[in-house]
């Protein structure tokens, strides 16, 4: 490959260096890929080939849940800012950018009731999305009482802090406070830990604040009344299911999908219909996708909700004196004689019957 090529910083990969990176355990998912085959295009580039550079795959750039190694994406951001002549490419793409790409993540963040709850799970939960990202709120580094300090980290691995990739994160958190809050929502000043190629005067445009150049760590300085302020149109509801999901799924292995969607069911269970739709979109993976995923690690999706329907029943029915018309309602099934006939292929017994007995009958 042609030197020339090489954006300044950041090495090209040869084969060993993609292998390494193609085993390290720092990933993102593909979903902060969005915008890139756009940006790129619409630049005049080939973004497969930019992303195959890198150790990509294609599909990584169509997708949103695949898992890929982190700094091949950060690589493959800056090699086309590089190769395009477009040392605002971060900034453009995140434009193309929305909250949804968080996954579970995103649920939390939208029935948040303040934006202070918001900055809490994200900074307790950004690294589901990618491990190497983190999002903490400080104090005014310059002393400013009336100031709080968002922190945007890039874990680097030993290479220069990755100009792009750091672009396209806080200029996502930015929109991100936009939306839930105002367009101007009194952002103080820009913090960059580089002097970027382009001017200071396009990232002044897009924040719609000074920008400072060479600070220690990048960073958002915004008012502290702001993480007061309340959010509108949230689901109390949806933000705890989405908090306990969250919770969960950080203490396993988020690459396994078969107990993210056991612990989603878990959580829909006599709170929203336990379809594959809704499972789906709480993963942000598409049902297609997901029923694909879990026959590869050898379930279906209708066996795991048959799995935790018998679980939870058996746990109300011996556990709980609730009538058997609210048990069935809690694991999701609309009639008591449906909730009988699961009971009798699952135990050999009726409900009531296992209930007298203890959970005898359970095997």
């Amino acid at each position: 490959m042609n030197s020339s090529l090489r954006p300044p910083g950041v090495p090209f990969l040869t084969l060993r260096d993609k292998y390494l990176i193609l085993n390290d355990m720092s990933v993102i998912r593909s979903a902060g890929l969005r915008g890139f085959r756009a940006t790129v295009s619409e630049l005049g580039g080939d973004a497969e080939e930019l992303a195959a550079l890198c150790g990509l795959p294609p599909e990584a750039l169509d997708t949103d849940d695949l898992l890929v190694p982190d700094q091949a994406v950060g690589a493959a951001l800056e090699l086309a800012a590089h190769r395009l002549n477009c040392p605002d490419l971060g900034l453009r793409m995140s434009r193309r950018q929305e909250l949804d790409m968080l996954g579970p993540l995103a649920l939390a963040i939208r029935n948040s009731p303040t934006l202070a709850d918001v900055l809490e799970c994200t900074s307790r939960y950004l690294f589901v999305h990618a491990r190497s990202l983190s999002l903490t709120m400080t104090p005014d580094p310059y002393g400013d009482r009336g100031v709080t300090a968002l922190r945007y980290g890039v874990t680097a691995h030993g290479l220069p802090t990755p100009v792009q990739g750091t672009d396209v994160g806080l200029a996502f958190v930015h929109r991100t406070i936009q939306r839930l809050a105002e367009e101007r929502y009194g952002l103080r000043s820009v913090e960059l830990p580089y002097r970027p190629a382009a001017p200071i005067a396009v990232y002044e445009e897009f924040f719609g604040a000074p920008v400072r150049i060479e600070r220690p760590i990048a960073m958002l300085r915004v008012p502290s009344s702001l993480a007061n302020r309340p959010l509108s149109g949230g689901d109390e509801n949806l933000h705890r299911l989405a908090m306990a999901f969250l919770a969960q799924l950080s203490g396993g292995d988020s690459r396994a999908l078969t107990p993210q969607v056991r612990i989603t069911l878990q959580k829909l269970l006599g709170t929203a219909a336990p379809e594959i739709g809704a499972v789906a979109r709480l993963l942000t993976i598409h049902p297609r996708t997901l029923q694909r995923r879990l026959t590869a690690e050898g379930t279906s999706f209708a066996a795991l909700l048959d799995e935790v329907r018998r679980t939870e029943a058996h746990r109300y029915l011996t556990t709980t004196d609730m009538p058997m018309s609210q048990v069935a309602s809690l694991v999701g099934l609309s009639e008591q004689s449906t909730f009988t006939r699961c009971c009798r292929r699952w135990w050999g017994a009726t409900p009531t019957a296992l209930r007298r007995n203890g959970g005898a009958a359970a095997h």
